[in-house]
């Protein structure tokens, strides 16, 4: 039997609004024209602030007018920046808060941590990331004959748990092993909006600085990729 006082609560209970439903002024249109547009800029630099990784234009299009540019309001924001210690970017296809390359020696002289994972890479993983950032996809057996010694597991493993690293395409060799790609973490903690964005890899192949038959190899001289940031490491044979 069926109460009549249930029926009633599962009548009237409220639905849930589901997340992309939930109500949001984005038009602002009773807003006069200066201040809406002045609210869109802090709506967008509040997103970049508070979020951890570069942010898309899809994700920042949800929170401004349909019909607004936000190459506009970027342009906007940056001007607003100037004369700060810090600056927008655009990194690993977002746009990112950076402090500004000239602030570097001051941060570095302050001691105090950073937030890019790329200051605590030891110079064998940042050398065999350079790699896989010029070579990918690329197998850890291909790692190894490049750099005449055993690529370790952990390496790898240090080098995906930073979130450097992805799993890229079985390689068409014996045994298909994985291959290894970049991410967007790293985009960004290098300062890259693309791959395209690396040092020209010709030249560093004219200089047999970078190969794929090269049997021994040492970017980290070469490349800048925040090396004065990185711990100094003893050059020795890594375990498999």
């Amino acid at each position: 039997m069926i109460m009549a006082g249930a029926t009633t609560a599962k009548a009237t209970r409220p639905k849930k609004t589901p997340k992309d439903e939930v109500p949001f002024d984005r038009e602002l249109a009773d807003l006069p024209p200066q201040l809406r547009w002045r609210e869109w800029m802090l709506r967008v630099e509040a997103v970049i602030f508070a979020s951890a990784e570069p942010v898309a234009r899809e994700t920042l299009a949800r929170v401004v007018g349909k019909d607004v540019s936000l190459d506009l309001l970027i342009d906007d924001l940056k001007n607003d920046l100037l004369g700060r210690p810090y600056e927008l970017v655009t990194v690993a296809g977002g746009w990112q808060h950076r402090t500004r390359a000239i602030f570097g020696p001051v941060i570095l002289a302050s001691q105090a941590p950073v937030r890019s994972p790329a200051a605590s890479l030891s110079k064998t993983e940042a050398a065999v990331l350079t790699a896989i950032a010029y070579l990918q996809p690329v197998t850890r057996g291909e790692l190894t004959s490049l750099f005449g010694k055993e690529i370790s597991r952990d390496t790898i493993a240090s080098l995906r748990g930073a979130g450097f690293l992805g799993t890229g395409p079985r390689s068409p060799t014996a045994g298909a092993p994985y291959t290894y790609v970049t991410t967007k973490t790293f985009l960004s903690a290098f300062n890259l909006n693309t791959l395209r964005d690396l040092p020209d890899i010709e030249r560093l192949e004219d200089a047999g600085l970078l190969s794929r038959q090269a049997p021994e190899m040492d970017l980290l001289e070469e490349q800048e990729f925040g090396s004065e940031h990185r711990e100094e490491e003893q050059d020795e044979e890594v375990n498999p």
